[in-house]
């Protein structure tokens, strides 16, 4: 199952929805199972929907398998009813134009940026990484207020002028946890989108010369999108990743290359440390996945699209 944020517009001003994707429309999720508790001689669909399937992605999340349960049978009720709306009138369906598709988890709980990636550490910092790199998953947290969706463009901060990409994918956390073994991790992770981790390379250099860091040369542009494709329906071992820029392939993987894996990433953040819904794993970057291990960065104008097998396109324009 692919799940969306989007905005869309209604007479009392913009909305914030979670979406299922059915073929190539996007259904309100609270809506549509509203609408399905209706048919079902609910007397009161719609606190019951708003409760259980509420219309912003981390309290969406917060709800378990119980609003999983209800975009299944929304999507589901969709696609059998001759109806255009719900029970207050909210539509049902949308194509993608009609919306601002958003990142999927447009303001996620917690942000971490991991480096599992042996031939990306290799390139990167041109020797072999250093003992403690295979001993545990490390990572940095970035700025979970500048998150960006597929679409948007990428205004590049006055402070830099090395501008780089990052070919990766995060796992979003749907289940809140502590102490959680590596072989019980997939039961925390909701899903999967795509993840492009820009990257201010001359002003990140210098910082991390101090020995701490990244910060400025992170934090200001995470995009992410363009679907969460739940955990089900998605295998991080064999998916192909591919990054183009203005239509030419500049870098190609796998997350199956991952030194360390997604259930080893819950294990080492959830020791003495709780993981909640709406929390962001990000792999790092795949061996050539970015402009710094190739000799070439971004200009302005080009246009960045990652690409990653069943979950669909992250496209962004830098200026």
């Amino acid at each position: 199952m692919k799940l969306a944020s989007f905005a869309v517009e209604t007479r009392v001003g913009t909305k914030r929805r979670v979406g299922v994707v059915d073929d190539d429309e996007l259904v309100d999720v609270t809506t549509a199972y509203a609408g399905a508790l209706d048919a079902d001689g609910e007397a009161d669909p719609e606190t019951i929907a708003q409760a259980h399937a509420p219309p912003r992605m981390v309290e969406f999340l917060q709800r378990g398998d119980r609003a999983m349960d209800a975009a299944e049978r929304a999507r589901e009720y969709a696609s059998e009813t001759d109806a255009e709306t719900g029970p207050s009138g909210g539509q049902l369906r949308f194509e993608e134009a009609e919306v601002d598709l958003l990142a999927p988890v447009p303001r996620p709980n917690s942000l971490r940026d991991f480096m599992v990636f042996e031939e990306h550490v290799k390139n990167a910092m041109g020797e072999d990484p250093p003992d403690v790199w295979y001993e545990m998953p490390v990572y940095y947290k970035s700025n979970a207020d500048s998150v960006v969706g597929t679409g948007e463009t990428i205004q590049w901060p006055e402070y830099s002028n090395l501008m780089d990409y990052e070919l990766e994918i995060a796992a979003v956390v749907g289940k809140k946890g502590t102490e959680i073994p590596a072989e019980n991790a997939d039961e925390y992770i909701a899903g999967y989108t795509i993840f492009n981790d820009f990257s201010a390379r001359d002003i990140q250099g210098q910082e991390m010369e101090a020995r701490l860091g990244p910060a400025k040369g992170k934090d200001f542009a995470n995009a992410f999108g363009p679907y969460l494709i739940t955990a089900d329906a998605f295998d991080p071992e064999s998916a192909q990743m591919r990054a183009e820029i203005d239509g030419e392939t500049w870098s190609e993987g796998t997350p199956g290359e991952m030194y360390h894996s997604f259930a080893d990433i819950v294990a080492h953040v959830s020791q003495s440390e709780t993981l909640y819904p709406g929390d962001i794993l990000g792999s790092g970057t795949v061996g050539e996945g970015c402009g710094l291990e190739l000799g070439q960065f971004l200009e302005s104008g080009n246009t960045v699209a990652l690409h990653v097998d069943g979950v669909g396109t992250l496209e962004n324009t830098v200026e």
